[in-house]
C-alpha cells in the first residue's frame, strides 16, 4: 500500500492498493477509484462488534454504514478528497498510540483500525447544530486518515499543562490527553464576551491536532449569504 495527498487547499488523499488490500471509510467519502477496485458497503467495519458496533458508531457522531474499498486479482487506486478547505492528517494507530478526533475528522484507515463513541456531551441547543460536542475514538492497529479544517496547529502538551479550546478548533488529540468540558469564566464573558458559554480543556501529556476553521463557524458566516425563501 502506497499513498500521497495532494493539493494543498482542497486536498486529496490518494491510495495504492496492492492485490487484496484495502481500506474503508464512513459511506459518501469516496472521490474517485480505478475499476479494478471492489465495494462492499456494511456496517461490520470500523469497530467491529457487528450491529452494536455500529450504533456505537453513531452514538459518537460516525456513520451507520461504512465502505470498503478493496484492490481484487490487480493494483488499483481510490481517492478521498477534503469537503471544506483544509488539511489530510495520516496517523499511525496501536495500541497505546490511540486517538480522539472530532465527529466529521475521520476520513478512512485500514481494516484493523476501529472507530467508536469517545465522548459526547449536550451544549445547548444552537450549540453545534443541537447535536451537541461529540468526539469519535480511533483505535486499533493500523493507519487511520483524520480530515482537519482550516490551517492546522499542533501542540505538543506536556504533562500537567492545560490548553483552553473553543471546542469547534479541537481537531484531534492523543488518548493520553486529559479532555473536558467548561464553562467560560464570569458571567459577563459568558454573556458579552461572543465566545460562547464553553470552552474545551485539554490537559497533558500527549498531541493536540488544532484546527482553524471549525465547520460550524464557516456555516454562520455563509448563511446569510443563502437566500432566504419569501412566504
Amino acid at each position: 500500500m502506497q499513498m500521497r495527498i495532494q493539493g494543498t487547499t482542497m486536498p486529496v488523499l490518494e491510495i495504492q492498493l496492492g492485490p487484496n488490500e484495502s481500506v474503508y471509510s464512513e459511506s459518501g467519502e469516496l472521490s474517485w477509484m480505478t475499476s479494478s477496485i471492489q465495494m462492499s458497503t456494511h456496517t461490520q467495519l470500523g469497530g467491529g462488534g457487528g450491529f452494536l458496533g455500529a450504533l456505537k458508531r453513531v452514538a459518537g457522531g460516525g456513520s451507520l454504514f461504512m465502505t470498503e474499498y478493496r484492490a481484487m486479482q490487480n493494483p488499483g487506486e481510490v481517492a478521498f478528497a477534503t469537503k471544506v478547505p483544509g488539511h489530510i492528517v495520516p496517523v499511525e494507530v496501536a495500541p497505546g498510540a490511540e486517538y480522539m478526533v472530532h465527529r466529521h475528522g475521520f476520513l478512512c484507515a485500514t481494516p484493523q483500525v476501529t472507530i467508536g463513541v469517545g465522548f459526547q456531551q449536550s451544549l445547548g441547543a444552537g450549540i453545534f447544530g443541537g447535536a451537541g460536542f461529540m468526539l469519535q475514538k480511533v483505535g486499533g492497529t493500523g493507519t487511520a486518515w483524520f480530515e482537519l479544517s482550516g490551517e492546522l496547529i499542533m501542540k505538543n502538551l506536556a504533562p500537567g499543562e492545560t490548553l483552553r479550546v473553543h471546542p469547534g478548533h479541537v481537531g484531534a488529540f492523543h488518548t493520553t490527553v486529559g479532555f473536558a468540558i467548561t464553562r467560560v469564566p464570569g458571567v459577563k464573558n459568558m454573556l458579552f464576551g461572543g465566545d460562547g458559554i464553553f470552552l474545551a480543556s485539554l490537559t497533558g501529556p500527549g498531541m493536540v491536532w488544532l484546527q482553524t476553521l471549525p465547520i460550524s463557524r464557516l456555516a454562520h458566516a455563509i448563511i446569510e449569504y443563502i437566500p432566504k425563501q419569501k412566504d
